[in-house]
């Protein structure tokens, strides 16, 4: 499975306009990037168009949704629009589903209970278990990635989280966690856009909060916008090698692909000096 997904990909704010993300998934699909992952946030995309036209436009690499909001978007809706798209494009589409976090939503049913619905519903509809990937921080939902679908998709962790994930899933399952980058060796420049991008909205979010507080960070690391400590390993900077070193240790703790998530008004250039030392 790790050949379909490869070892690095490209993972994508949804805050990118549409034209720079398909010009993106198009280039890092020549620079050797396996897959392109396509935050969403809390938008509706039930009829997945966008994710077909980067399939169109492009020839190999796995497109995946980094992701549908199980909150905003309704499970039979998204699963026939799976079924047009994998009858077309086959595995080179990967469903990645989730809640999202507790804030951005009404709820009406805890976010476990969600998640279980939602798969159980997409189980009705066909949508196979291998076509689809959840998004996943604790070890509930951790096992219950093992259990219903492809695997975890952990989003802003460090390689302490992949270790334990690890664990969790057991050794079959794909675990591919995204990491943040910014392509800038002055320690003070990369802070600077690195720390905003953290702090809003992650740092009030207390199902990132308290994950974050699980692998060891203090409430002084994590109050305001972040200690320095928090922001250098959540987003992570420096050379090209030396990041490539810092998301190789995901890989060394147990993930089979790291979607590299670049942060910057230049990504594609992030994704083209990465892509010297990462393949």
């Amino acid at each position: 499975m790790t050949a379909r997904l490869g070892r690095f990909g490209a993972w994508m704010s949804p805050a990118t306009d549409d034209r720079t993300l398909r010009k993106t998934a198009v280039e890092a699909e020549k620079l050797g990037y396996g897959t392109v992952w396509f935050g969403i946030g809390s938008g509706t995309v039930e009829d997945l168009a966008f994710f077909e036209e980067v399939l169109a436009a492009t020839e190999t690499v796995t497109v995946a949704t980094a992701i549908v909001n199980m909150w905003t978007n309704d499970a039979g809706k998204i699963a026939a629009s799976y079924h047009r798209l994998a009858e077309r494009y086959g595995d080179r589409f990967l469903l990645g589903v989730g809640v999202g976090h507790p804030e951005s939503v009404a709820q009406y049913e805890s976010p476990y209970a969600k998640m279980v619905g939602y798969l159980d519903r997409l189980d009705a509809e066909g949508v196979p278990k291998d076509g689809r990937i959840l998004a996943a921080l604790g070890d509930k939902s951790l096992k219950l990635a093992a259990d219903r679908t492809l695997g975890a998709h952990p989003y802003l962790v460090t390689p302490a989280h992949t270790g334990h994930a690890r664990k969790i899933l057991g050794p079959d399952v794909v675990l591919a966690p995204e990491h943040k980058v910014v392509v800038e060796e002055d320690a003070a420049a990369a802070r600077l856009i690195g720390r905003p991008f953290v702090e809003k909205p992650y740092l009030g979010l207390r199902n990132y909060v308290s994950n974050l507080r699980r692998l060891g960070y203090t409430e002084e690391d994590v109050a305001g916008g972040g200690t320095d400590r928090l922001i250098d390993d959540l987003a992570l900077h420096g050379s090209p090698s030396t990041i490539a070193n810092r998301l190789g240790e995901h890989l060394a703790e147990g993930a089979d692909h790291v979607g590299v998530h670049v942060l910057g008004t230049d990504i594609l250039t992030g994704y083209r000096k990465l892509a010297e030392v990462l393949f």
